[in-house]
C-alpha cells in the first residue's frame, strides 16, 4: 500500500530565485522531490512518509540548507518552516460522526490551555520535520484557524499528550565521487546530489480499508517541501495555489491507500 507524489516548484518568483542562486530557471525546474506514503503493519500500524530530494547540480547542493540528522535534536520544535522543512497536510472527518461540532480539541497559545470548537468538515493536521530531527504536528479546525503562532499542537486522543513522529532513516547521499571531483569542473557542477528522510506516524485502522490519526479519518494528504538555499526559499508541492499556499485544500490529493 503505497501512494507516490512528484512535487514541482512554485514558479511565481522562479526567475528572481534563479538569478539569486546563480543558476538557470531550468535547473530549478529540474529539482526532483518525490514523496511516498506507505502503510506498514510492523512493529505497529504506521503511516510512513519518505522524502527523496535530488538536486541537479553541485552549485545548488553547495547552497542548500540541509542539516545533518542528530538524535539529540529529536524533539517538538515550532517555526520549522523558517528553515528547510519537510511538510505534510492531512485532512478528514472525525471518526465518530455523531460528534459533529460538539467536541472540543485542546490547543495551546504558549501561555495557557484553552478550548476551541471542532468543525468536522474542515479540520486538518500539519506536519513539519527538519532534516536534523526536529518536528512539530499542528491541529487546525478550519483554514488557518486557530490563527495563532505557533499553531495549536496536535494531541493524542487523551487530550494531553502531543503526537510525535518516529524517524526511520536519515541518509544524505551524493553521487559526487572523488573521481568526478578530480575531473573537469563541468562534471562536478553537473553531478546531482541526493538527500532522503523518512519518518512515521502512529495510526489506527478503521473498517473498509480506512485509517485514522488522532481520531481523524484520513481522506486527503498533501506532502510538500520548503527548501532554503541561503536566504532563498523554494516551495514544492504536487499542485500550487497562486501565490503558493500549502494550506489551500483545493490542491490536496485524495488519500488512496
Amino acid at each position: 500500500m503505497n501512494q507516490s507524489f512528484n512535487l514541482s516548484i512554485a514558479t511565481e518568483t522562479i526567475a528572481k530565485d534563479a538569478q539569486q542562486l546563480g543558476v538557470s530557471i531550468e535547473a530549478l525546474e529540474n529539482i526532483s522531490i518525490k514523496v511516498s506514503a506507505e502503510i506498514i503493519q510492523q512493529p505497529a500500524l504506521q503511516l510512513v512518509l519518505t522524502y527523496e530530494v535530488t538536486l541537479p547540480s553541485q552549485i545548488l547542493a553547495n547552497q542548500l540548507n540541509w542539516s545533518t540528522w542528530q538524535q539529540t535534536q529529536v524533539n517538538f520544535t515550532d517555526y520549522l518552516w523558517e528553515e528547510t522543512c519537510l511538510e505534510c497536510f492531512i485532512a478528514g472527518s472525525e471518526v465518530d460522526g455523531s460528534k459533529t461540532d460538539a467536541e472540543d480539541i485542546v490547543a495551546s497559545d504558549q501561555t495557557e490551555l484553552h478550548k476551541i470548537p471542532f468543525q468536522q468538515a474542515t479540520a486538518y493536521i500539519e506536519i513539519n520535520a527538519n532534516p536534523d530531527g526536529r518536528y512539530a504536528l499542528y491541529q487546525f479546525v478550519s483554514y488557518r484557524n486557530p490563527a495563532v503562532l505557533p499553531p495549536a499542537p496536535l494531541y493524542e486522543t487523551d487530550g494531553t499528550t502531543r503526537v510525535s513522529i518516529g524517524w526511520n532513516n536519515h541518509k544524505d547521499l551524493t553521487s559526487l565521487t572523488v573521481a568526478s571531483l578530480l575531473s573537469s569542473t563541468l562534471t562536478a557542477v553537473q553531478t546531482p546530489a541526493h538527500y532522503e528522510r523518512s519518518f512515521s506516524l502512529p495510526i489506527t485502522q478503521l473498517p473498509n480499508q480506512q485509517y485514522a490519526i488522532a481520531n481523524m479519518r484520513i481522506e486527503q494528504i498533501h506532502p510538500c517541501v520548503i527548501l532554503w538555499f541561503g536566504k532563498t526559499d523554494l516551495y514544492f508541492a504536487s499542485g500550487h495555489a497562486f501565490p503558493p499556499d500549502f494550506h489551500n485544500r483545493d490542491y490536496w490529493p485524495k488519500f488512496e491507500l
